[in-house]
């Protein structure tokens, strides 16, 4: 079990969780793109938080955590596209929607914290 305030490991997690899914979906002409940019979003909220922490000053580490915010956000989007294209991962999608939801809301707060 991982840690839920390690964010690191969370996002990375989570990334491997949205590649995992993505591997099961059958791909259709409708759904290659959107599949694509989710992966694309959800690996590149840990590899931005990584950045984030190795970041050389409080607004290099803002700016990091702001993209983390953003990508995490698009992720969001591309769950919810993929939904309406593939309505028998519904159930799987509102897990990976719910975690990436509670990323967006934990980055809100960082992001609010740095003010």
């Amino acid at each position: 079990m991982i840690n839920q305030y390690d964010l690191e490991e969370r996002t990375a997690k989570l990334g491997g969780k949205i590649i995992a899914f993505c591997q099961k979906i059958k791909i259709s002409i409708l759904n290659e793109s959107l599949i694509k940019q989710l992966i694309k979003s959800a690996t590149s909220i840990g590899a931005n938080y990584m950045e984030a922490n190795g970041g050389n000053s409080k607004k290099d580490f803002k700016n990091k955590i702001s993209i983390c915010k953003k990508e995490a956000k698009e992720t969001l989007h591309w769950l919810r596209m993929i939904a309406i294209t593939d309505k028998e991962k519904r159930e799987e999608i509102k897990s990976l929607w719910k975690e990436t939801h509670e990323l967006v809301l934990i980055f809100s707060k960082i992001l609010s914290s740095l003010k």
